[in-house]
């Protein structure tokens, strides 16, 4: 079996000149924000963002948009921030503070924004953790769509998304991005029932259950990292856990299914941009993968905070006490890491 993804190309605008569409059509004066799923598919994020843009008032403009490079003294760029649970500015999807149509266009940037497999994954974790879609979250927008760079940044509680109109160079899905869940309770129990995102942590460890024993000492690592550590290391790091260049061919394949699944909830685009990344410095061969033996909740050896790196490439998955997921991804390590 080959021991890296294959090589796709690195330019991010072909990128999204080439990926299927994945956002529904523009339909004004919908009724229902879930309804809008089932308009015919036409237009692209990006180009959603300019018409929403368009229709923004001088008091909303005031409100949610920024300069590209705007700075706040507690959150640095914050275009770039990211955090668990976080509101980049105050006003909230639903409710009164935008009209229907442009409620409706938000909603179909962020459908845009994901595989269509999984937008009703992604409307049960919002359900589940800030009542609906809408009801917590927010946006803002860097940038002038239309006059260059722009990008729109989606936060809440278990939730940092971006659509960057390819414009933020060097990084996938526009920056640092976040997802969890907490499906039942803050404390999830050790099989996290309901949690949309478990099945992720349940292939990566199936790997560790195919190492041998040696291999296993290595992955296996004492402590968890801080949560919201994930700057890039860069290729001469000494990172912990086991090389996946080191690891046979089928176990190289179990971890490319891991990777598979973790980039599956994200469009096509986005899919294609961590791929062209990871392949700067190696692909996964020069990544490692560590499991961490002080996150093991119900003692039953399934480890539940477990971490994909490489170079230039972080994907920290936290299963305790519920999930929380860090994404760092670019094509250079020099890009750095703005979070709380």
């Amino acid at each position: 079996m080959p021991s890296r993804l294959p090589l796709v190309p690195p330019n991010r605008r072909d990128f999204l000149q080439t990926a299927a569409a994945t956002t529904a059509g523009l339909a004004l004066g919908a009724t229902s924000l879930l309804a809008a799923d089932e308009a015919p598919k036409q237009e692209t994020p990006e180009s959603l963002v300019k018409v929403l843009y368009d229709t923004l008032s001088d008091k909303q403009k005031k409100d949610i948009t920024f300069d590209w490079d705007h700075e706040t003294v507690f959150q640095g760029k914050l275009r770039t921030h990211v955090e668990n649970n976080w509101h980049i500015v105050d006003q909230t999807i639903a409710g009164n503070y935008y009209t229907k149509d442009q409620q409706h266009l938000i909603r179909q940037i962020f459908v845009g924004m994901v595989n269509p497999e999984w937008v009703e994954k992604f409307d049960q974790q919002l359900k589940d953790d800030a009542g609906g879609f809408g009801k917590q979250q927010n946006i803002a927008i860097f940038g002038k769509p239309g006059e260059g760079k722009f990008e729109l940044v989606i936060t809440g509680r278990h939730m940092t998304m971006r659509c960057d109109g390819n414009s933020a160079e060097h990084v996938a899905f526009g920056g640092p991005i976040f997802y969890g869940h907490a499906a039942k309770a803050f404390n999830e129990k050790s099989d996290h029932p309901g949690n949309v995102f478990w099945h992720q942590a349940q292939a990566a460890n199936k790997v560790y259950e195919i190492l041998d024993g040696k291999q296993q000492q290595v992955a296996l690592v004492k402590k968890s990292p801080v949560e919201q550590e994930n700057s890039f290391q860069g290729p001469e790091a000494k990172f912990t856990g086991i090389k996946v260049g080191d690891l046979s061919d089928d176990q190289k394949e179990a971890v490319q299914g891991v990777l598979k699944l973790l980039i599956e909830p994200y469009r096509q685009s986005d899919q294609d941009e961590v791929v062209a990344c990871l392949n700067k410095y190696g692909g996964l061969d020069a990544c490692h993968l560590s499991f961490y033996e002080d996150s093991d909740m119900g003692n039953d050896k399934v480890w539940d905070n477990w971490r994909l790196e490489g170079p230039s490439f972080v994907w920290y998955f936290r299963g305790k006490p519920h999930v929380h997921c860090w994404v760092n991804v670019a094509d250079s390590h020099k890009v750095p890491f703005n979070a709380a």
